[in-house]
């Protein structure tokens, strides 16, 4: 390859040719804080600071749901009192999965997120783990939900007709300007993220404050008394609970968000202690009160029997039914923000997928050029998304593909916690059974440990999570009002089995068809990047 060298040794000077292992297993601890022993990034890559990070993560958690779900968990469990305590359990369960996900990025501290630490997990079969990761992230869509939203409340600022088409397309509108800023001006795109964060955390702080009025009394048309009694009304259908937890649940994803950019954070482990751990925090104070700030204002009859979004019959309450254009306005610059993060994070992903060689012209994938960005990659990521935001009719086929795009991170998320588990269950048994120091149980040291009842209860969450939507909902309660509610899951286990096939295919009936083997090199191409390439070896 022009402009490139290989070396057929892995990051610790290993032969990956004596050891085709080796390139899915990836260092056992963290050498030094600035990730360069696990990838050749230059230091200009490195564009991410503490705050720059921290906005990451906030950005993609401050999405739609703190506006959206609030009142249906209230509706769902039946009581003020008990819809807050839903929001402290989700935020224990989001600061658990915190804690598992900064174990793995300081143990691993590179780009790529979950697909790193189901390769160090799952090494057997060879490439199957990659392979399975490889689908799912490479085909599903994951801004498009939001781009949706976003032309939903800009045509509801504007008191225009909402339709499927316009809609859409303002949707289109709204990815294809991320693709633009992420990938020819990747510098304004982290600039632009980083604004649109501090306003998200703005907004709320304004609906807090104003909370704080309602509580002194400041209300139009009188205080409601909702946290007088806040009990009353609890509700004991297991089936709504559940549904309330999952919604509470969704609303604090994107705490992952700045690990699948490891490689451009400036001191990766430094930074990622300090800036997940404040993100997390920062949301989950502001969540809190901004639900406490709506039912300041809205009486609990009002919440039960709305069918609007609980933010805009707060500032409909507060500051007059016009306030209703303005909420939609900032809901779509949330949107906007929440689309800026998730593209810039994917985008890594399928950066990384390329790095890895699984994808067809991983090369391609993989590459830096032209603006010093993963343009490629996300570009890859951009065109799913067009794809799931135009070729779905409206009603239960999108929805069902939204939740088809979701719900595969529960399965992720068990197998990453499971794998911790299996660590922390061989350290124990090596501990009292083995002298052998080499042993990776016994190296695994990184600089932030989850703990074992941290992990468990993280992994059992998830394992809620994954079967949560398999249970028959009440009556009214649907997903869907056509199609069977258990369809998404059971296609999400249908794509993941797709990408078993595609390993079958890939990594054993195309070698031994071809009489070759597959080996993973190390190059760094020209760009400064490294990026593991499978190469065909003939055998004898």
């Amino acid at each position: 390859m022009s402009g490139s060298r290989s070396s057929h040794e892995d990051f610790k000077g290993r032969p990956l040719d004596h050891d085709p292992e080796v390139a899915t297993r990836g260092p056992t601890t963290a050498s030094n804080n600035d990730g360069e022993s696990f990838d050749n990034v230059p230091k200009a890559n490195r564009r991410l600071g503490t705050l720059s990070a921290t906005m990451l993560i906030a950005n993609r958690m401050i999405g739609t749901g703190i506006f959206a779900t609030p009142a249906s968990i209230v509706g769902g469990v039946g009581s003020i009192g008990l819809a807050l305590f839903m929001w402290v359990i989700g935020a224990l369960i989001a600061a658990a999965g915190l804690a598992v996900y900064l174990e793995w990025a300081t143990a691993l501290p590179r780009s790529g997120g979950e697909k790193n630490y189901l390769e160090y997990s799952y090494r057997k079969p060879l490439y199957l783990i990659t392979c399975v990761y490889a689908i799912y992230a490479a085909l599903l869509g994951w801004p498009s939900g939001n781009s949706v939203y976003t032309g939903e409340m800009l045509l509801n600022a504007a008191g225009t007709e909402v339709t499927r088409w316009n809609q859409r397309a303002i949707g289109v509108g709204v990815v294809t300007f991320a693709l633009i800023v992420h990938g020819v001006t990747p510098k304004w795109g982290i600039r632009l993220q980083n604004i649109l964060g501090f306003f998200k955390i703005v907004v709320l702080l304004f609906i807090i404050c104003t909370g704080f009025a309602a509580l002194a009394g400041h209300v139009p048309g009188g205080k409601p008394d909702n946290f007088k009694n806040s009990f009353a009304g609890t509700k004991t259908d297991a089936n709504l609970f559940i549904n309330a937890m999952y919604n509470v649940i969704w609303s604090f994803i994107g705490y992952s968000n700045a690990f699948y950019a490891m490689s451009e954070i400036q001191n990766p482990i430094k930074i990622v202690k300090r800036a997940a751990p404040l993100a997390m925090i920062i949301v989950t104070v502001l969540y809190l009160l901004t639900n406490v700030a709506f039912f300041a204002a809205v009486p609990k009859e009002t919440i039960l029997n709305s069918n609007r979004l609980l933010a805009a019959e707060f500032f409909g309450i507060m500051f007059g039914a016009r306030a209703n254009q303005a909420i939609s306005v900032l809901i779509a610059l949330s949107a906007i923000g929440n689309v800026l993060a998730v593209l810039f994070s994917q985008g890594r992903i399928n950066q990384e997928l390329g790095r890895e060689g699984v994808l067809p012209w991983s090369k391609f994938w993989a590459s830096n050029k032209p603006f010093n960005s993963p343009l490629a990659g996300l570009t890859l990521q951009w065109a799913v998304t067009l794809i799931i935001i135009l070729a779905p009719p409206g009603g239960d086929a999108y929805n069902f593909l939204l939740n088809l795009i979701s719900y595969p991170l529960n399965i992720f998320n068990a197998l990453i916690s499971f794998g911790l588990l299996t660590i922390y269950v061989k350290q124990y048994l090596d501990r009292y059974h083995t002298s052998d120091p080499d042993s990776t149980s016994q190296t695994w040291s990184p600089p932030v440990r989850a703990s074992l009842p941290i992990t468990l209860f993280f992994f059992l969450a998830n394992i809620f999570l994954v079967i949560v939507p398999l249970v028959p909902p009440s009556p009214g309660n649907e997903p869907y009002e056509a199609i069977p509610y258990w369809l998404h899951p059971v296609v999400s286990f249908g794509l993941l089995a797709l990408g078993g096939a595609y390993w079958v295919f890939w990594a054993r009936v195309s070698p031994w068809a071809g009489k070759y083997e597959l080996v993973r090199v190390v190059e760094v191409g020209s760009d400064g990047l490294s990026r593991n390439v499978f190469k065909k070896r003939k055998l004898e």
